[in-house]
């Protein structure tokens, strides 16, 4: 199925097919619309977007996400997925946006780093390579497009720093759209609590790792279990192992010989 009818269907009659992989866009204070599109989003958030902001705000996950976020069931993915929350305010504005523009501009989700671009991605049934499309998100009130600035897709990606996002976000797509959900299957409660835990609260997830029998059952290398000990991005790296293991038998950890 195509990104629009994947898409949010708020953005679905503007996404437009990326012309030769270029487009002209900048965004800047001199632009008439700057921070129009920080207004009234339905953003969802990755666990490494998670990961950024929280850290950003110096909070710990289950902070950040009772103050800054929603959450959801996806019914078409069969899983919980969590949203920032917009401001109580008359156009309900993100919380990090200010008149001079996003105030964790260098943490910023995934989403805003690739806007006025949507990606869609994919893995191919077979190779198992993550498969990518870009479309322009044509919003009526942008004037980006009038700068002049021209891009192409690896152009906007390296400069909007978002290597190391789509890396890790790829992972976790891996799992969101397993061939077992597709195919309908509903994972229990205790499935989706371990989903909740190991996606979004990556503090808890790390007491659970090593406040329980997590190290006694399976091998991980010295690196590894040094490293998530302080590395939230290697925790994120487990996590999704994890996942694979526990929710669809995938050979992704190895369980200690006794």
């Amino acid at each position: 199925m195509s990104i629009e009818h994947t898409a949010p269907e708020p953005i679905q009659n503007i996404l437009e097919p990326l012309a030769e992989g270029k487009f002209f866009f900048a965004c800047h204070p001199g632009v008439p619309c700057f921070t129009e599109c920080c207004r009234d989003l339905k953003l969802m958030l990755t666990p490494f977007d998670i990961v950024k902001l929280k850290n950003r705000l110096g909070l710990d996950s289950n902070t950040f996400l009772d103050e800054y976020t929603e959450t959801s069931f996806d019914a078409q993915r069969n899983l919980s997925m969590v949203h920032l929350k917009m401001t109580d305010t008359v156009g309900r504005t993100c919380p990090f946006v200010s008149p001079q523009g996003c105030q964790v501009y260098e943490d910023r989700p995934a989403a805003c780093r690739t806007y006025p671009l949507a990606r869609a991605s994919r893995m191919h049934q077979l190779h198992g390579t993550v498969q990518e499309d870009y479309y322009v998100l044509h919003e009526s009130h942008c004037q980006g497009f009038k700068e002049g600035r021209f891009w192409t897709v690896r152009e906007w990606t390296e400069d909007q720093g978002l290597e190391l996002y789509h890396e890790l976000n790829n992972l976790w797509m891996q799992i969101i759209t397993h061939s077992t959900l597709r195919q309908g299957a509903t994972l229990s409660m205790k499935q989706q609590q371990m989903f909740f835990l190991a996606s979004y609260d990556i503090d808890k997830f790390r007491k659970f790792i090593l406040g329980g029998r997590f190290l006694q059952l399976f091998e991980l290398s010295q690196e590894e279990e040094h490293a998530i000990r302080e590395d939230d991005e290697a925790l994120l790296r487990l996590a999704f192992k994890w996942l694979n293991f526990s929710l669809f038998n995938a050979s992704t950890l190895t369980l200690r010989q006794p």
